[in-house]
């Protein structure tokens, strides 16, 4: 299996390469044709533990990595709430899938436990002895899970920016209070768009410079390593209900993606090419709904106002990942690049009718306000006594109208991407209680109020000594990521 660029057939590599690499260069992303031609076995899996089941679908997504089984086993031992990772939970007329039961509380743990593995095993093959340099733009969650992962890791050295007062309290004190000698955080003044736009810039200027000793990837999904992960957990809500006795194997379920940068989403699909019984996968915006509009359109225009909301992981303007959509959709490499040429030069573009046809028949989409959200988290609490957080409540309140147009009754799953306890203040107002102004103190009145655990790695967090404070400007990325590297 070979993986090339979403903007150049030219430009191939084995999974090893693509992993350490991170980006193509000419900017695009690594992705791979053909998996819906793989013959890939789903149906073995549905009664497999959920380690044996991520090396067998991994090892068919990365095949060039040896003891895949390894790999899994020291990235996750130990380090999860349940065996099973992803717990799936009913409540109410859905499917909640648990995907914050990891070390840092979001659903990043599932991939960023294992890209370090991935990381360290790709440089072994492909004989890689200089310091590999990841470069990670955080919206809230991808930041903590990739220093937790890579903190004093061998050979690595891990630099994360994120927007400056554009994630919570909780957010920025798990990544300031980070430990490690080759970990750097710094905030860039602007959104998060600004700072992940400023981190392809900064691969792009070093791909013309020599730099010496170092090699440069990423931790974010636009890494075929960090997407490749969060395949697993369909197949775990799928074999979950095969197991409940919900569905039989081959019958549909649908899922709802709250959905900021499209990898969570696109995971769905590359699981869908896989051979699994997908049905609707279903795009969940907030007020940053660029997704919702280009989905229900075809027209991609990032040229609108950009809204801080209780689910800043979402804020998200630019969705890098689409850009894997869009290749797999059409296989065709130049006009990906003249889209995106259009994206990054005009802030808009319009999908091809025969593509948007094709994109409508795998994807429904819908969006939520600031105060729905808030209803949603306030109505599944009371009703069903389940706490969810602001991203959970965006997905919950798209899935009720989903719901209500879809023509069947199979199983609907909400994809759980954080802790509520990672927004204690906004889920606290949402049930109606009036928390106090230290975020910190929040989590623990919100624990007394709802009895609901506050999980171990946030307990304790506002006595840790915060060890970075770099803040700068988004023009100064490249300098700050050259003096950080000794160069």
């Amino acid at each position: 299996m070979k993986y090339q660029s979403t903007r150049s057939g030219e430009l191939t590599a084995p999974s090893t390469h693509a992993v350490l690499e991170g980006i193509a260069p000419d900017g695009g992303l690594y992705v791979t044709k053909g998996l819906d031609q793989l013959g890939f076995d789903w149906k073995s899996l549905l009664q497999a533990d959920t380690l044996t089941m991520s090396e067998k679908i991994l090892a068919a997504l990365l095949p060039d990595f040896p003891d895949m089984g390894s790999l899994v086993r020291t990235g996750y031992a130990g380090k999860f709430e349940t065996e099973d990772l992803t717990p799936l939970v009913a409540v109410g007329d859905f499917h909640v899938l648990e995907l914050f039961r990891g070390p840092t509380s979001a659903f990043k743990d599932v991939a960023l436990s294992l890209l370090p593995r991935f990381i360290t095993a790709a440089r072994q093959v492909e004989g890689i002895e200089e310091r590999t340099v990841i470069l990670t733009a955080t919206s809230g969650d991808t930041g903590k899970a990739a220093l937790e992962g890579f903190h004093d890791v061998p050979g690595t050295q891990i630099i994360v920016f994120f927007p400056h007062g554009g994630v919570s309290a909780v957010q920025q004190a798990q990544m300031t209070t980070q430990v490690g000698n080759n970990v750097r955080v710094c905030a860039v003044r602007g959104n998060f768009d600004d700072a992940q736009t400023g981190v392809k810039n900064v691969f792009a200027a070093c791909a013309q410079r020599d730099l010496p000793g170092v090699r440069l990837s990423s931790a974010n999904s636009i890494n075929i390593g960090r997407l490749a992960p969060q395949v697993v957990y369909y197949f775990r809500a799928y074999a979950d209900l095969v197991k409940a006795g919900r569905i039989t194997a081959g019958q549909p379920v649908h899922f709802v993606v709250p959905t900021g940068n499209f990898g969570d989403i696109l995971a769905g699909y590359f699981a869908k090419l896989l051979g699994l019984p997908v049905g609707r996968l279903v795009c969940a915006s907030n007020d940053n709904d660029v997704l919702t509009e280009f989905i229900s359109t075809g027209v991609y225009d990032k040229r609108r106002p950009f809204y801080k909301t209780t689910s800043p992981s979402m804020d998200i303007l630019v969705s890098s990942n689409l850009e894997r959509l869009l290749f797999l959709l059409s296989e065709d490499e130049a006009y990906v690049a003249e889209l995106m040429h259009r994206l990054a030069t005009q802030g808009k573009y319009t999908l091809r009718a025969d593509l948007l046809e094709k994109l409508q028949a795998v994807m429904d989409c819908g969006s939520c306000n600031e105060q729905q959200a808030a209803e949603a988290i306030g109505k599944v609490w009371k009703q069903h006594g389940y706490l969810c957080d602001p991203h959970t409540a965006v997905a919950w309140h798209v899935a009720e109208q989903f719901k209500a147009s879809c023509a069947d009754d199979a199983p609907v799953v909400v994809l759980s991407t954080a802790s509520p306890y990672k927004f204690p203040a906004s889920v606290l107002s949402a049930i109606g209680e009036q928390p106090a102004e230290d975020e910190f103190a929040v989590m623990e009145q919100l624990n007394r109020v709802t009895g609901v655990p506050v999980p171990a790695n946030l307990q304790g967090l506002k006595e840790k000594p915060v060890l970075h404070t770099d803040v700068i400007d988004k023009e100064e990325m490249l300098d700050y990521v050259l003096s950080a590297m000794g160069l």
